[in-house]
């Protein structure tokens, strides 16, 4: 049964999702089965993304959770589907009170012996759950209940993502396969967890803890009593929007002093509890009259293990120190970065990156330099995500978002390096910069000793012409296999022209049409050898800078 509901949702997704296929393999080639490759402009990739956003929208819960989460990859998608499917938050219309109240009495009891007073109208409707207001024991709480019939239908969706990918990867390039591969897995991972209510209650209680004598964070007590998985009951903390900005400055909050405390305190959830709340866009953070910050919805939330933290505290020190070497290191360590990536062209990124995050101007003509070498091989960049770094990457590009909103002047880095230096680990990593150079200096007098007898004992090799030198040659471009068609297909024209010329002349012009035909063919395919081949275009986005500039146009 549940297979034959899968089924019937894939032709529905299908139906959905077929003529931006077509779309998309008509970019590859022109009249499907053959023909070269289209160029696709920004305009058209950005109106393609509005109607895979609307088709997500009519999906339902399950493909709005999923654009959420392609939100979050600029690995996968091109700049405009992000910018378009950032606009995807949980503001689905809650189902009927009756269809919520029958999960609540199932899992909790009579709502009246339960609950002093129940709300049955909800103050927010997401994808996955919807929210209403009670009081248990003359204290108002907040009641979280999930969308009822939501397992099957995700269940089923989630079968029709399995089914989907094989077919998807006809439409992407080597590059971007390594994270589309790991999505489907990272996918599943995070819906389900978040529908786990029991796990929600347990993270929230987990960071919660962590933050329990900090007085400027505030996050709700949940209720065991009335929380189960499918249900979650905590304290109800009212609060003003981070993003309301007039309701602060009519507060009197310090903006800037609020974006600095938000991101202190993400520093330390990953850094140093390494567990936290993974979504902080504005519906989820409030703020209180006296600016302490509010934390709503953990339903997605993740943990970091200490390879991960240790490498954030690397990347965070690289960047403070601006050393491009020893930041281009650390992601290649984390796995985001290709080994064999252009090291200079990263590197002339991420001086505009650090330039950027740091409020700098930023020449136009650097920035067009750098579009000029990447466009071209924009679907085949280096850049990757792990599944393990999928929601860090997220909270840092969220958190980032709602603090430039708070203060467009906001220095990341300066706030990051006090965090770090306050907290001893600049110093540990001085420490360990200065160890890793003393071993450096300690392998190089070593060498010192054990290169010439190595050297003496090669050049009695070569003295007694007795070297051999085995050598590989990479040949990544297929430079040696494309000159091997081109000689065969040039001999192969040679003949059939010949041959023409002579049927011609010795036999009858009838004889001569097929290696005519012949010839015409090979050498059409000899001159398309020598075209330089084309690739789906794209206009990256490498700095902020440039995407407010875009917005505020």
């Amino acid at each position: 049964m549940a297979l034959l509901r899968a089924y019937r949702r894939f032709v529905v997704v299908a139906y959905q999702f077929l003529p931006l296929l077509l779309a998309y393999a008509r970019d590859r080639r022109r009249f499907l089965l053959f023909g070269g490759p289209r160029s696709v402009d920004s305009e058209t990739r950005r109106r393609r993304a509005k109607k895979l956003l609307d088709s997500m929208l009519t999906l339902g819960p399950t493909f709005i959770k999923l654009g959420q989460l392609l939100s979050t990859r600029p690995d996968v998608l091109p700049p405009e589907y992000v910018e378009e499917f950032e606009q995807l938050q949980d503001s689905v219309p809650p189902a009927p009170w009756l269809e919520a109240r029958s999960v609540l009495e199932e899992d909790l009891g009579p709502v009246d012996e339960r609950f002093d007073e129940f709300d049955t109208d909800a103050i927010s409707g997401a994808s996955l759950g919807q929210v209403y207001t009670a009081e248990v024991d003359g204290q108002p709480v907040a009641v979280k209940i999930r969308r009822p019939g939501i397992e099957e239908l995700v269940r089923a969706d989630l079968r029709v993502i399995r089914f989907s990918i094989p077919l998807l990867m006809r439409f992407v390039d080597e590059a971007r396969s390594f994270s589309l591969e790991t999505l489907a897995d990272e996918f599943e991972k995070t819906i389900t967890e978040e529908m786990d209510y029991a796990r929600e209650r347990q993270m929230l209680e987990g960071v919660r803890e962590n933050f329990v004598d900090d007085p400027h964070i505030r996050i709700p007590r949940s209720v065991p009593s009335h929380s189960t998985g499918r249900v979650l009951t905590m304290e109800y903390v009212p609060g003003t929007k981070i993003s309301e900005l007039d309701d602060l400055d009519e507060l009197g909050v310090d903006r800037h002093e609020l974006a600095e405390r938000l991101q202190r305190s993400y520093l330390q959830m990953l850094i140093v509890d390494g567990v936290f709340h993974a979504d902080p866009h504005p519906g989820n953070l409030a703020v209180q009259d006296d600016g302490t910050i509010v934390f709503y919805d953990f339903g997605m939330s993740g943990r970091v293990d200490a390879f991960i933290q240790e490498k954030i505290v690397d990347f965070y020190a690289a960047v403070a120190a601006q050393n491009i070497d020893a930041i281009l290191d650390t992601l290649i360590e984390m796995g985001t970065l290709s080994p064999t990536a252009d090291r200079q062209l990263m590197s002339d990124i991420m001086e505009l990156a650090i330039q950027d995050a740091r409020g700098d101007d930023i020449e136009q003509y650097r920035v067009n330099q750098i579009v000029n070498q990447v466009e071209d091989t924009i679907y085949e960049f280096p850049l990757r995500l792990p599944p393990n770094l999928a929601l860090v990457l997220r909270v840092a590009t969220v958190v980032e978002g709602v603090c430039v909103t708070l203060d467009p002047d906001f220095d990341f880095i300066a706030v990051a390096t006090e965090y770090l230096r306050e907290n001893g680990f600049l110093e540990d990593s001085a420490r360990q910069f200065v160890e890793d150079r003393a071993r450096e200096a300690r392998e190089s007098v070593e060498s010192v000793f054990r290169t010439p007898p190595k050297l003496e004992a090669a050049l009695d090799k070569v003295n007694r012409d007795n070297l051999a030198v085995d050598a590989t040659l990479v040949d990544q471009r297929n430079v040696f296999d494309r000159l091997a068609k081109r000689l065969i297909l040039g001999l192969l024209l040679t003949g059939t022209v010949l041959s023409t010329a002579l049927l011609y002349a010795f036999s009858s012009p009838e004889a001569a049409v097929v290696p005519a035909v012949g010839s015409v063919v090979v050498g059409g395919l000899l001159l398309l050898s020598f075209r330089k081949q084309r690739g789906i275009r794209a206009t990256p986005q490498f700095t902020r800078q440039n995407l407010r500039e875009r917005r505020d146009e």
